[in-house]
Formats: C-alpha cells, sequence, structure tokens
C-alpha cells in the first residue's frame, strides 16, 4: 500500500481516538544549515584547489571535489532517511502502529489493545534502549529511531493510553 491511501478501519469510523502520535527522526542541521555547511566546507577546498592547481598538482582538485561531493551525498541520503516516521493510534478497540518507509510507503500493524503489551527494554546507564509492541506471537518495534529520553516519556505515555482503554 503507498502512503497516499490508508484503509479506513472499524475503529477509524468510531471517532476520534484515545492516543495519537508521530514519531519523527531528529534531524539537527536544517536545509539553510546545510547550505551553510556546504558553503563553509567549499570555500577551503576550492582555495586549496586554486593553490595545488597553480603548483601543477591539478589531480588534488578533483579529490578537493569528490570530498565536498561526498559530504554532499552523505546529507542529502541523511535527509531522505529523516523522511520515515510512524504514527501510532489508539482507540477503544484497536491500537495501529502504521511504518512510513523514506519512500512514502507504509505498512499497518493492527493489536487489540486488550492483548497488546508495551515491552521495554532498559540499560541503566542509557535508559530505555528499545520499545516493543508485543501480542500473542507478534512483535513490532515503535520509535527506534528515538532518543532514550524521547522513547521513555512515548512509553509512558503509550502505557497509559492502553491501560485506560483496557480499563473502559
Amino acid at each position: 500500500m503507498d502512503g497516499s491511501r490508508h484503509p479506513v478501519s472499524v475503529a477509524d469510523a468510531v471517532g476520534a481516538p484515545l492516543f495519537a502520535a508521530r514519531l519523527d527522526p531528529y534531524r539537527s542541521l536544517s536545509r539553510r544549515g546545510f547550505i551553510w555547511l556546504m558553503a563553509f566546507a567549499s570555500v577551503p577546498c576550492l582555495i586549496s584547489g586554486v593553490i595545488f592547481a597553480s603548483a601543477g598538482a591539478w589531480p588534488v582538485t578533483g579529490f578537493l571535489g569528490l570530498d565536498i561531493a561526498a559530504l554532499a551525498i552523505a546529507f542529502l541520503v541523511n535527509y531522505r532517511s529523516a523522511r520515515a516516521h510512524e504514527e501510532v493510534a489508539l482507540w477503544r478497540h484497536e491500537l495501529l502502529v502504521r511504518k512510513f518507509r523514506p519512500n512514502g510507503r507504509s505498512r499497518d500493524h493492527r493489536f487489540n489493545p486488550f492483548w497488546a503489551r508495551l515491552r521495554i527494554n532498559r540499560n541503566e546507564p542509557v535508559g530505555v534502549t528499545r520499545l516493543l509492541v508485543t501480542a500473542h506471537d507478534r512483535e513490532v518495534p515503535v520509535g527506534d529511531f528515538l532518543n532514550p529520553p524521547d522513547r521513555k516519556s512515548f512509553a509512558e505515555a503509550l502505557g497509559t493510553a492502553l491501560r485506560q482503554a483496557r480499563s473502559g
């Protein structure tokens, strides 16, 4: 299924979810910051390239250009992967985890909230290292790209919502 069309579940038609969250990977450098970084990285390479070319070592200029191209490609790949995200929605009768890939395609994972459990892996110095929604023999990782404090707060919020859905 593509990212632009999603099947409507029975729970979607019932009403607003008890809990809804969109999880996005964090990227510290904006597009504007990327342009500034490339400008600051390119100027020294350009100056060095001119110096080496004028000294007769013209192949060095090509390698300096490759350095800049590699840096640009690395950031562009990073920005593309940032388009991946997850949506988690909980109704009284359904927990939906929708995972979007960078190309926009999505995959839905549906659970009954009465059977769904949130498994939290912890490492004492680090904190929450992994979250898994489990039910019967299925498990789906959630928020793998989040940092440990964000994983912890998300786990607390989703755990509270799951308890609320089961209680009433």
